[in-house]
């Protein structure tokens, strides 16, 4: 059961690109997240409707994984966090999520 992590941003004018750079699939972020056991993967989305939308979508093979991995890597996670604010105009963590398996 896979544990999805979904977060909804607004680039700040003009630096759409850094953002997708830092937040995409072999971004920053993903390299960071990469050094955790347990992480799959990262995607980025931009919403066909309203362009200055985005969504990111973490995945890892369990919460205990994440949080283990946050845990451990807090201060780094902060400080990644902090530098990135400056891309953003507005970032909204839209939820945790699991796998539902049929």
């Amino acid at each position: 059961m896979a544990h999805l992590i979904l977060w909804e941003f607004r680039p700040r004018p003009g630096s759409e690109r850094e953002f997708e750079i830092a937040y995409g699939p072999r971004g920053e972020w993903a390299a960071f997240f990469a050094k955790g056991e347990g992480y799959l993967d990262t995607q980025l989305f931009r919403d066909l409707l309203d362009s200055s939308r985005y969504l990111t979508l973490d995945r890892w093979v369990s919460r205990d994984a994440f949080e283990a991995f946050r845990r451990l890597h807090a201060e780094a996670y902060e400080a990644l966090d902090r530098r990135c604010e400056e891309l953003t105009s507005h970032e909204a963590a839209l939820g945790a999520f699991e796998t539902v398996e049929g």
